[in-house]
């Protein structure tokens, strides 16, 4: 029988491993529903970073640009009101974001954020990319914001989900 010791230590590192491994951000389906999901766009795990890096490419370099440079125009309404797709690099405004938003925005689509009156053209992604995808794709979005950014982001990203 093992010893109390080695019972405590492995019961230890499994909680890590499970504090470590996932984190959990509420956010709300189309309906208002709250719903837990597992996921984090963890900007320093290259893996993470390399699949959400396709995923760009693929899925939301065509409307945000290669480059996260948006399209020409961003902050002007076009003919049927909307906006051009905003950057995602350190121009635009995708850092003012807490994940959890971001999160919801791509699996959503942008009106589920939207202020009362505006029209987004951003589509959700829910039925095309997993979640885990999307935090991937959102985890490439930030590994190319500069340090300083990235930082700010973060504490607004842990204050958001302490509330």
């Amino acid at each position: 029988m093992p010893n109390k010791l080695n019972i405590i230590i492995i019961a230890v590192i499994l909680i890590v491993l499970g504090v470590v491994g996932s984190v959990y951000v509420n956010v709300l389906d189309s309906d208002g529903n709250e719903v837990k999901v597992v996921g984090w766009a963890d900007p320093d795990d290259k893996a993470l970073v390399a699949r959400g890096d396709a995923i760009y490419a693929e899925v939301c370099g065509t409307c945000h640009g290669a480059n996260l440079e948006g399209q020409v125009d961003w902050r002007q309404k076009t003919e049927d009101g909307m906006l051009p797709a905003p950057p995602h690099d350190a121009s635009g405004h995708t850092w003012h974001h807490p994940d959890n938003v971001l999160f919801e925005i791509t699996k959503f689509g942008g009106q589920k954020n939207a202020p009362k009156g505006f029209i987004s053209a951003m589509p959700g992604f829910g039925d095309v990319l997993s979640d885990s995808d999307i935090w991937a794709a959102l985890a490439y979005i930030k590994s190319r914001w500069p340090e300083d950014i990235r930082k700010r982001h973060a504490l607004m990203s842990e204050r958001m989900k302490a509330n």
